[in-house]
Protein backbone atom coordinates (compact mmCIF):
# COMPACT_ATOMS: atom_id res chain seq x y z
CA UNK A 1 0.00 0.00 0.00
CA UNK A 2 0.97 3.65 0.08
CA UNK A 3 1.18 4.96 3.15
CA UNK A 4 0.90 8.98 4.36
CA UNK A 5 2.34 9.76 7.85
CA UNK A 6 1.77 12.41 9.28
CA UNK A 7 4.80 13.60 11.93
CA UNK A 8 8.18 13.18 11.86
CA UNK A 9 8.57 12.59 15.75
CA UNK A 10 9.74 9.33 17.01
CA UNK A 11 6.54 7.67 16.52
CA UNK A 12 5.92 8.79 13.15
CA UNK A 13 9.97 7.59 12.45
CA UNK A 14 9.29 4.02 14.00
CA UNK A 15 6.07 3.76 11.85
CA UNK A 16 7.50 4.83 9.15
CA UNK A 17 10.71 2.29 9.52
CA UNK A 18 8.12 -0.48 9.85
CA UNK A 19 6.46 0.14 7.69
CA UNK A 20 8.56 0.24 5.01
CA UNK A 21 10.08 -3.21 5.95
CA UNK A 22 7.05 -4.70 5.88
CA UNK A 23 7.12 -3.55 2.02
CA UNK A 24 4.72 -1.01 1.91
CA UNK A 25 5.54 2.51 -0.12
CA UNK A 26 5.65 5.15 2.85
CA UNK A 27 5.75 8.83 3.08
CA UNK A 28 6.27 11.19 5.70
CA UNK A 29 5.17 14.85 6.12
CA UNK A 30 5.99 17.20 9.07
CA UNK A 31 6.48 21.23 9.40
CA UNK A 32 9.75 20.98 10.71
CA UNK A 33 12.98 20.48 8.15
CA UNK A 34 13.66 17.43 9.88
CA UNK A 35 12.79 14.94 12.20
CA UNK A 36 12.67 14.86 15.89
CA UNK A 37 12.72 18.30 16.61
CA UNK A 38 9.56 18.97 18.61
CA UNK A 39 8.31 16.38 21.86
CA UNK A 40 11.47 14.11 20.61
CA UNK A 41 13.75 16.35 20.69
CA UNK A 42 15.48 16.58 24.06
CA UNK A 43 13.53 14.46 26.63
CA UNK A 44 14.26 12.93 29.43
CA UNK A 45 16.01 9.84 27.74
CA UNK A 46 14.91 6.81 29.65
CA UNK A 47 13.56 3.90 28.07
CA UNK A 48 11.60 3.07 31.09
CA UNK A 49 9.06 0.10 30.50
CA UNK A 50 9.05 -0.21 34.71
CA UNK A 51 7.96 3.24 34.71
CA UNK A 52 5.18 2.76 32.58
CA UNK A 53 1.95 3.53 34.95
CA UNK A 54 -0.54 6.08 34.42
CA UNK A 55 -0.55 9.85 35.99
CA UNK A 56 -3.61 9.23 36.92
CA UNK A 57 -3.82 7.26 40.44
CA UNK A 58 -5.13 6.61 43.55
CA UNK A 59 -3.50 9.65 45.99
CA UNK A 60 -2.94 12.21 43.16
CA UNK A 61 -5.51 14.76 43.51
CA UNK A 62 -4.60 15.41 47.50
CA UNK A 63 -0.58 15.00 46.07
CA UNK A 64 -1.49 17.32 43.33
CA UNK A 65 -2.29 19.92 46.33
CA UNK A 66 0.91 19.54 47.75
CA UNK A 67 3.49 19.86 44.58
CA UNK A 68 1.34 23.41 43.50
CA UNK A 69 2.86 24.33 47.00
CA UNK A 70 6.23 23.43 46.43
CA UNK A 71 8.79 26.16 45.68
CA UNK A 72 10.70 23.13 43.10
CA UNK A 73 6.81 21.06 42.65
CA UNK A 74 6.67 19.13 39.54
CA UNK A 75 3.01 20.31 39.22
CA UNK A 76 2.06 23.59 37.22
CA UNK A 77 -1.17 24.16 36.23
CA UNK A 78 -1.83 27.94 34.10
CA UNK A 79 -5.55 27.87 33.96
CA UNK A 80 -7.18 29.17 30.73
CA UNK A 81 -10.71 29.72 29.09
CA UNK A 82 -9.97 26.69 27.17
CA UNK A 83 -12.87 24.03 28.24
CA UNK A 84 -10.64 21.27 26.35
CA UNK A 85 -8.66 21.57 29.48
CA UNK A 86 -10.41 21.66 31.62
CA UNK A 87 -12.95 18.50 30.23
CA UNK A 88 -9.44 16.56 30.23
CA UNK A 89 -8.82 17.07 33.70
CA UNK A 90 -12.23 16.31 34.70
CA UNK A 91 -11.60 12.64 32.93
CA UNK A 92 -8.22 12.67 34.39
CA UNK A 93 -10.06 12.79 37.91
CA UNK A 94 -11.94 10.26 36.68
CA UNK A 95 -9.32 7.81 36.50
CA UNK A 96 -7.96 8.40 39.37
CA UNK A 97 -9.48 5.48 41.27
CA UNK A 98 -7.39 2.46 42.35
CA UNK A 99 -9.45 0.21 39.88
CA UNK A 100 -8.86 2.27 36.79
CA UNK A 101 -5.48 2.66 37.56
CA UNK A 102 -5.03 -1.15 37.61
CA UNK A 103 -6.65 -1.37 33.92
CA UNK A 104 -4.83 1.42 32.51
CA UNK A 105 -1.36 0.28 33.93
CA UNK A 106 -2.07 -3.50 32.58
CA UNK A 107 -2.89 -1.74 29.20
CA UNK A 108 0.66 0.26 29.33
CA UNK A 109 2.96 -2.16 30.65
CA UNK A 110 2.64 -4.86 27.77
CA UNK A 111 3.23 -1.99 24.62
CA UNK A 112 6.20 -1.17 26.79
CA UNK A 113 7.84 -4.31 27.17
CA UNK A 114 7.15 -5.12 23.87
CA UNK A 115 8.71 -1.68 22.51
CA UNK A 116 11.97 -2.16 24.57
CA UNK A 117 12.58 -6.09 23.00
CA UNK A 118 11.76 -4.42 19.75
CA UNK A 119 14.45 -1.92 20.72
CA UNK A 120 16.76 -3.82 21.42
CA UNK A 121 16.11 -5.93 18.03
CA UNK A 122 17.05 -3.39 16.51
CA UNK A 123 20.30 -2.75 17.90
CA UNK A 124 20.98 -6.33 16.91
CA UNK A 125 19.40 -5.59 13.15
CA UNK A 126 20.99 -2.44 12.25
CA UNK A 127 23.85 -1.66 14.82
CA UNK A 128 21.96 1.54 15.58
CA UNK A 129 23.68 4.24 17.75
CA UNK A 130 22.27 6.92 19.89
CA UNK A 131 23.99 7.03 23.37
CA UNK A 132 22.29 4.34 24.57
CA UNK A 133 23.32 2.50 28.17
CA UNK A 134 21.07 -0.17 29.22
CA UNK A 135 22.20 -0.04 32.83
CA UNK A 136 18.58 0.15 34.48
CA UNK A 137 17.15 3.25 35.94
CA UNK A 138 17.14 4.13 40.05
CA UNK A 139 14.34 5.80 41.78
CA UNK A 140 15.93 7.75 44.82
CA UNK A 141 14.07 8.40 47.38
CA UNK A 142 14.95 11.27 49.79
CA UNK A 143 13.00 10.34 53.05
CA UNK A 144 12.73 6.85 54.64
CA UNK A 145 8.53 7.52 54.35
CA UNK A 146 8.49 6.84 50.61
CA UNK A 147 11.01 4.32 50.45
CA UNK A 148 8.20 2.64 52.99
CA UNK A 149 5.19 3.91 50.75
CA UNK A 150 7.01 1.92 48.01
CA UNK A 151 4.73 -1.24 48.46
CA UNK A 152 1.96 -0.86 46.43
CA UNK A 153 4.55 -0.21 43.23
CA UNK A 154 6.63 -3.65 44.39
CA UNK A 155 3.07 -5.16 43.82
CA UNK A 156 2.39 -3.53 40.55
CA UNK A 157 5.95 -4.87 40.07
CA UNK A 158 5.50 -8.31 40.96
CA UNK A 159 2.12 -9.03 39.15
CA UNK A 160 3.77 -7.90 36.03
CA UNK A 161 6.90 -9.62 36.68
CA UNK A 162 9.34 -6.54 36.31
CA UNK A 163 12.82 -7.09 38.05
CA UNK A 164 13.50 -5.04 40.71
CA UNK A 165 15.90 -4.18 43.66
CA UNK A 166 15.20 -2.36 46.91
CA UNK A 167 18.37 -0.43 47.74
CA UNK A 168 19.69 0.67 50.85
CA UNK A 169 21.48 4.21 50.97
CA UNK A 170 24.87 1.76 50.18
CA UNK A 171 23.16 -0.01 47.69
CA UNK A 172 22.16 2.86 45.84
CA UNK A 173 25.87 4.26 45.74
CA UNK A 174 27.34 0.81 44.41
CA UNK A 175 24.99 1.43 41.56
CA UNK A 176 25.37 5.04 41.28
CA UNK A 177 28.43 6.04 42.88
CA UNK A 178 28.62 9.28 42.67
CA UNK A 179 26.07 9.50 44.64
CA UNK A 180 28.65 8.35 47.61
CA UNK A 181 29.27 12.80 48.19
CA UNK A 182 25.80 13.81 48.90
CA UNK A 183 24.67 9.92 50.94
CA UNK A 184 23.37 12.02 53.69
CA UNK A 185 20.37 13.68 51.46
CA UNK A 186 18.59 10.12 50.69
CA UNK A 187 17.11 7.37 52.35
CA UNK A 188 17.12 4.29 49.55
CA UNK A 189 16.06 3.38 46.24
CA UNK A 190 14.28 1.30 43.88
CA UNK A 191 16.22 -0.02 40.65
CA UNK A 192 14.88 -1.46 37.86
CA UNK A 193 17.99 -3.54 36.08
CA UNK A 194 15.87 -3.90 32.66
CA UNK A 195 15.34 -0.35 32.20
CA UNK A 196 17.34 1.26 29.32
CA UNK A 197 18.20 5.19 28.26
CA UNK A 198 19.41 7.12 25.30
CA UNK A 199 19.08 10.13 23.09
CA UNK A 200 15.69 10.45 21.51
CA UNK A 201 16.64 12.42 18.96
CA UNK A 202 19.82 10.87 17.86
CA UNK A 203 18.06 7.90 17.90
CA UNK A 204 15.29 9.31 15.59
CA UNK A 205 17.27 10.86 13.19
CA UNK A 206 19.54 7.31 12.85
CA UNK A 207 16.69 5.30 12.16
CA UNK A 208 15.24 8.15 9.68
CA UNK A 209 18.23 7.51 7.23
CA UNK A 210 17.72 3.79 7.90
CA UNK A 211 13.63 4.64 6.84
CA UNK A 212 15.14 6.19 3.73
CA UNK A 213 17.33 3.96 2.63
CA UNK A 214 14.25 1.27 2.72
CA UNK A 215 12.60 3.60 0.55
CA UNK A 216 10.80 6.21 2.69
CA UNK A 217 9.98 9.62 1.12
CA UNK A 218 10.17 12.51 3.89
CA UNK A 219 8.75 16.07 3.11
CA UNK A 220 10.05 18.17 5.69
CA UNK A 221 8.85 22.33 5.79
CA UNK A 222 4.89 21.09 4.69
CA UNK A 223 2.58 22.48 7.17
CA UNK A 224 -0.92 19.90 7.84
CA UNK A 225 -3.70 21.89 7.12
CA UNK A 226 -6.28 19.17 7.12
CA UNK A 227 -7.68 16.05 6.66
CA UNK A 228 -10.47 15.69 3.79
CA UNK A 229 -13.02 12.80 3.62
CA UNK A 230 -15.02 11.10 1.62
CA UNK A 231 -17.90 9.01 3.23
CA UNK A 232 -16.32 6.42 5.18
CA UNK A 233 -12.41 7.01 3.94
CA UNK A 234 -10.10 9.47 3.93
CA UNK A 235 -9.34 11.00 0.68
CA UNK A 236 -6.48 12.93 0.94
CA UNK A 237 -4.62 15.52 3.51
CA UNK A 238 -4.33 18.95 2.05
CA UNK A 239 -1.18 20.51 2.77
CA UNK A 240 1.53 23.48 1.88
CA UNK A 241 2.42 21.37 -0.84
CA UNK A 242 -0.83 20.78 -2.05
CA UNK A 243 -3.36 17.67 -1.85
CA UNK A 244 -1.50 14.27 -0.71
CA UNK A 245 -3.08 10.94 -1.43
CA UNK A 246 -2.80 7.46 -0.02
CA UNK A 247 -4.04 3.77 0.70
CA UNK A 248 -3.93 4.74 4.18
CA UNK A 249 -3.07 7.15 6.60
CA UNK A 250 -1.51 7.19 9.57
CA UNK A 251 -1.25 9.92 12.53
CA UNK A 252 1.10 10.94 14.48
CA UNK A 253 1.15 14.15 15.39
CA UNK A 254 1.33 14.02 19.06
CA UNK A 255 -0.55 16.85 20.92
CA UNK A 256 -1.68 18.51 17.81
CA UNK A 257 -3.62 15.44 16.70
CA UNK A 258 -6.66 15.60 18.50
CA UNK A 259 -6.71 18.86 16.48
CA UNK A 260 -6.48 17.44 13.67
CA UNK A 261 -9.38 15.14 13.90
CA UNK A 262 -11.80 16.62 15.79
CA UNK A 263 -13.49 18.14 12.45
CA UNK A 264 -13.76 14.65 11.53
CA UNK A 265 -16.25 13.53 14.71
CA UNK A 266 -13.29 11.58 16.33
CA UNK A 267 -13.36 12.43 20.21
CA UNK A 268 -9.30 12.14 20.64
CA UNK A 269 -8.96 13.31 24.35
CA UNK A 270 -4.96 13.88 23.66
CA UNK A 271 -3.84 17.50 25.58
CA UNK A 272 -0.16 18.69 26.03
CA UNK A 273 1.48 18.37 29.24
CA UNK A 274 4.36 20.64 28.93
CA UNK A 275 7.74 19.03 30.22
CA UNK A 276 11.10 20.69 30.64
CA UNK A 277 14.56 19.45 30.54
CA UNK A 278 18.44 20.65 30.38
CA UNK A 279 21.27 19.37 28.97
CA UNK A 280 24.65 19.68 30.50
CA UNK A 281 27.76 18.84 29.55
CA UNK A 282 29.69 16.81 31.54
CA UNK A 283 32.08 18.68 33.64
CA UNK A 284 33.95 15.51 35.72
CA UNK A 285 32.64 11.67 34.77
CA UNK A 286 33.41 10.61 38.16
CA UNK A 287 30.45 13.13 39.95
CA UNK A 288 28.34 11.90 36.70
CA UNK A 289 25.30 9.41 36.73
CA UNK A 290 26.06 5.76 35.53
CA UNK A 291 22.39 5.52 34.20
CA UNK A 292 19.10 7.54 35.22
CA UNK A 293 18.61 8.59 38.71
CA UNK A 294 14.69 9.69 39.04
CA UNK A 295 14.91 11.94 42.04
CA UNK A 296 11.58 11.43 43.37
CA UNK A 297 10.61 14.07 45.89
CA UNK A 298 11.01 16.79 42.27
CA UNK A 299 10.02 13.85 39.76
CA UNK A 300 13.06 14.81 38.12
CA UNK A 301 15.15 12.49 36.09
CA UNK A 302 18.57 13.02 35.91
CA UNK A 303 20.33 10.63 32.84
CA UNK A 304 23.49 10.34 31.48
CA UNK A 305 23.34 10.38 27.36
CA UNK A 306 27.24 10.12 26.36
CA UNK A 307 29.13 12.93 27.39
CA UNK A 308 26.24 14.97 28.69
CA UNK A 309 23.68 15.10 31.27
CA UNK A 310 20.04 15.26 30.66
CA UNK A 311 17.80 16.52 33.32
CA UNK A 312 13.97 16.71 32.49
CA UNK A 313 11.08 17.03 34.73
CA UNK A 314 7.77 19.13 35.59
CA UNK A 315 4.19 18.48 34.38
CA UNK A 316 2.82 21.99 32.76
CA UNK A 317 -1.05 22.07 32.08
CA UNK A 318 -0.95 25.55 30.05
CA UNK A 319 -1.99 24.41 26.76
CA UNK A 320 -0.03 24.55 23.32
CA UNK A 321 2.16 27.31 24.84
CA UNK A 322 6.23 26.12 24.52
CA UNK A 323 6.96 29.47 26.51
CA UNK A 324 10.59 28.61 28.70
CA UNK A 325 9.58 29.92 32.71
CA UNK A 326 13.12 30.28 34.43
CA UNK A 327 11.20 29.16 37.52
CA UNK A 328 11.03 25.41 35.90
CA UNK A 329 14.86 25.92 34.90
CA UNK A 330 15.71 26.59 38.45
CA UNK A 331 13.91 23.22 39.50
CA UNK A 332 16.29 21.34 37.06
CA UNK A 333 19.45 22.85 38.12
CA UNK A 334 18.67 22.42 41.68
CA UNK A 335 17.55 18.78 41.51
CA UNK A 336 21.48 18.37 39.41
CA UNK A 337 23.40 20.12 41.67
CA UNK A 338 22.02 18.82 44.65
CA UNK A 339 22.48 14.97 43.80
CA UNK A 340 25.71 15.57 41.58
CA UNK A 341 27.31 18.73 42.38
CA UNK A 342 30.57 18.47 40.34
CA UNK A 343 28.78 16.19 37.73
CA UNK A 344 27.87 19.12 34.90
CA UNK A 345 29.07 22.53 33.71
CA UNK A 346 25.63 24.71 34.46
CA UNK A 347 26.86 27.82 32.42
CA UNK A 348 27.05 25.87 29.47
CA UNK A 349 23.40 23.96 29.46
CA UNK A 350 20.88 24.41 26.96
CA UNK A 351 17.20 25.14 27.85
CA UNK A 352 14.47 23.34 26.26
CA UNK A 353 10.19 22.67 26.59
CA UNK A 354 8.85 19.92 24.88
CA UNK A 355 4.60 19.31 24.86
CA UNK A 356 3.94 15.63 25.73
CA UNK A 357 1.05 13.89 23.98
CA UNK A 358 -1.03 12.88 26.60
CA UNK A 359 -4.64 10.87 27.64
CA UNK A 360 -6.69 11.72 30.91
CA UNK A 361 -6.10 7.43 31.21
CA UNK A 362 -2.17 7.24 30.44
CA UNK A 363 -2.41 4.42 27.40
CA UNK A 364 -1.49 5.78 24.09
CA UNK A 365 -3.94 5.56 21.36
CA UNK A 366 -2.91 3.33 18.42
CA UNK A 367 -4.90 1.57 16.01
CA UNK A 368 -7.92 2.49 13.44
CA UNK A 369 -10.96 4.60 14.06
CA UNK A 370 -14.35 4.59 12.28
CA UNK A 371 -12.42 5.61 9.09
CA UNK A 372 -11.57 2.50 7.63
CA UNK A 373 -8.45 3.59 6.42
CA UNK A 374 -7.26 6.52 9.22
CA UNK A 375 -5.13 4.95 12.03
CA UNK A 376 -3.89 6.48 15.19
CA UNK A 377 -0.36 6.28 16.75
CA UNK A 378 -0.65 9.05 19.53
CA UNK A 379 -1.18 9.91 22.93
CA UNK A 380 2.30 8.07 24.45
CA UNK A 381 2.84 10.89 27.03
CA UNK A 382 5.85 10.91 29.06
CA UNK A 383 6.33 7.65 27.69
CA UNK A 384 6.52 7.96 23.76
CA UNK A 385 10.60 7.01 23.25
CA UNK A 386 9.74 3.94 25.89
CA UNK A 387 7.09 2.89 23.61
CA UNK A 388 7.94 3.87 20.88
CA UNK A 389 9.49 0.96 18.43
CA UNK A 390 6.73 -1.23 19.61
CA UNK A 391 4.07 0.94 18.88
CA UNK A 392 5.37 1.24 15.39
CA UNK A 393 5.71 -2.39 14.77
CA UNK A 394 2.12 -3.28 16.16
CA UNK A 395 0.82 -0.31 13.29
CA UNK A 396 2.66 -1.49 10.87
CA UNK A 397 1.35 -5.55 11.39
CA UNK A 398 -2.26 -3.98 11.71
CA UNK A 399 -1.83 -1.96 8.45
CA UNK A 400 -0.04 -5.36 6.93
CA UNK A 401 -3.15 -7.48 7.70
CA UNK A 402 -0.89 -8.97 10.46
CA UNK A 403 -1.99 -10.30 13.81
CA UNK A 404 0.58 -7.90 16.18
CA UNK A 405 2.56 -9.56 18.31
CA UNK A 406 0.55 -7.92 21.52
CA UNK A 407 -2.50 -7.63 22.24
CA UNK A 408 -3.28 -3.42 22.23
CA UNK A 409 -7.27 -3.98 21.36
CA UNK A 410 -7.41 -1.80 24.42
CA UNK A 411 -5.51 0.70 23.26
CA UNK A 412 -7.91 2.22 20.59
CA UNK A 413 -9.96 5.35 20.86
CA UNK A 414 -13.01 3.11 21.28
CA UNK A 415 -12.50 3.13 25.14
CA UNK A 416 -13.23 6.41 25.20
CA UNK A 417 -16.67 5.87 24.38
CA UNK A 418 -17.09 5.03 27.95
CA UNK A 419 -17.87 6.82 31.01
CA UNK A 420 -14.51 6.90 32.37
CA UNK A 421 -13.10 9.09 29.54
Amino acid sequence: MKVLILGSGVIGVTSAYYLARAGHEVTVVDRQPEPALETSFANAGEVSPGYSSPWAGPGVPVKAVKWLLMKHGPLVIRPKLDPVMWVWLLKMLRNCTSARYAVNKSRMIPIAEYSRDCLRDLRRDIGIQYDERSQGTLQLFRYQAQLDGTGEDIAVLKQYGVPFEVLSREGCIAVEPALSGVKEKFAGGLRLPQDETGDCHMFTQALAKHAQALGVRFMFNTGIDRIVTDGARVSGVATSAGMLQADAYVLALGSWSSRLVAPLGISLPVYPVKGYSITVPIKDASGAPESTVMDESYKVAITRLGNRIRVGGTAEISGYSSKLYDARRATLDHSLTDLFPRGGDLSKATFWSGLRPMTPDGPPVIGPTQYANLHLNTGHGTLGWTMSCGSGRVLADMLSGKKPDVDVSALTVERYMHRFG
